[in-house]
């Protein structure tokens, strides 16, 4: 019995790994899904050449991205060097959103997160064509947030429909989905992607505390997120972050 036991699971396992192999690199492994495929076959010159015009290398070795929700907008920065500053590539439009200016704190409020994450999962055979899926809740969102149910499944994806996520069309997910792709197998295993309620600017930030004069917490929690927004608008550099025993954002040199 246990030899037919272990013959079983033998054979599981043979099957686990024809079905991906695993001399396969990441780039290999999305390619074997055909809207991966379409993407790139759609897009990669188009990048190629965009990548030329701003004079950088080819595929792309790092990435960042940083939306605003007021302005729905998606930004797209490239790392050409090593620690040299980020460059802008292409802004893209957030088609659709849910919700108001504010964090995400639990389940079912139908926002969309605030704050510093990552892109964590690539979804090959999203409902919304391709999506990459944001790293909420983080350590700040399940101290600041719910801590019985702050809520998941936030996503970066295709279509112009959502609840809590970032739609950018199927067009431009595309694009976004193939270059993290890129950045992935070149060997970025954290892809960040910050969130903002708007660009923290003075004039924007006085605007919003105004607004939400009577919510001293939400204006606080984006004075806070204004300290990691100046920083990269100084350096076109990401800064390390790390969150503190109550929930707030921290923020240093690299």
């Amino acid at each position: 019995m246990r030899l037919k036991i272990a013959l079983l699971l033998f054979f599981a396992f043979c099957c686990l790994q024809l079905a991906s192999p695993s001399n396969l690199s990441f780039r290999e492994e999305q390619y074997r899904f055909p809207r991966v495929r379409t993407a790139s076959a759609e897009k990669n010159q188009l990048l190629r050449q965009l990548f030329a015009n701003k004079s950088l290398a080819y595929p792309p070795r790092m990435i960042l991205l940083r939306a605003f929700k007021k302005e729905a907008q998606l930004e797209f920065w490239v790392e050409d060097s090593p620690g040299k500053p980020y460059v802008l590539l292409k802004t893209y439009s957030i088609c659709a959103t849910s919700g108001r200016l504010g964090p995400k704190r639990r389940f079912g409020d139908e926002q969309v997160p605030e704050g510093f994450y990552e892109l964590d999962w690539f979804n090959p055979q999203s409902n919304f064509y391709l999506s990459l899926h944001v790293s909420y809740p983080n350590e700040s969102d399940r101290i600041l947030g719910s801590r019985t149910n702050p809520g998941g499944d936030i996503f970066l994806h295709g279509n112009c429909v959502t609840i809590g996520c970032l739609p950018i069309t199927d067009d431009g997910i595309k694009e976004v989905y193939w270059l993290a792709v890129l950045a992935h197998t070149a060997g970025q295993t954290r892809l960040p992607i910050e969130i903002f309620p708007a660009r923290l600017t003075d004039h924007e930030l006085d605007q919003l505390s105004s607004e939400r004069r009577a919510e001293p917490q939400v204006v606080e929690f984006w004075e806070n997120l204004r300290q990691g927004f100046d920083y990269f608008e100084k350096h076109h550099r990401p800064p390390n972050v790390r969150i503190s025993r109550g929930g707030k954002y921290v923020f240093t040199g690299e």
